[in-house]
């Protein structure tokens, strides 16, 4: 198996940043068949496998605040206001995904990205782990 970690900077504002440059990149070096898995070492953070750039972003942004209000009813209080719902929100949005990679190619579907999601507006820094496997290992 290889493995490598990436840092996302997220900055203060919820977000659905596109990373599917950086797995690309990182399947292509291998040049193989295999099963790339991502995963997101935090507890308020997930991976989305969906359409960017054409306001879907913000449609699950929004959909996310509609589901998971930021204000205080949420027994975890810490933080800024509504810090609890970005707990529950992997429950929903898992921290990991798998995709298929055919000949060093991610097999996405056409208008397929890669996106993690953040709604944590207290921690901009993320880390992303990419972990490519091979029939050889």
């Amino acid at each position: 198996m290889k493995s490598t970690l990436f840092e996302v900077t997220t900055g203060r504002d919820e977000v659905v940043r596109d990373i599917t440059r950086q797995c690309a990149a990182f399947v292509r070096e291998a040049g193989t068949d295999g099963l790339l898995h991502i995963f997101v070492p935090h507890a308020t953070a997930g991976v989305a496998i969906m359409e960017l750039g054409a306001g879907s972003d913000d449609d699950l942004l929004a959909a996310l605040r509609d589901l998971l209000p930021p204000d205080d009813r949420w027994r975890h209080a810490h933080g800024s206001p509504g810090h609890g719902r970005t707990h529950v929100m992997p429950a929903m949005i898992a921290p990991q995904t798998t995709i298929p990679v055919l000949g060093g190619k991610l097999a996405l579907g056409t208008w397929q990205s890669i996106a993690l999601v953040d709604l944590n507006v207290d921690n901009p820094d993320r880390q992303v782990r990419l972990s490519f496997l091979t029939d050889a290992g």
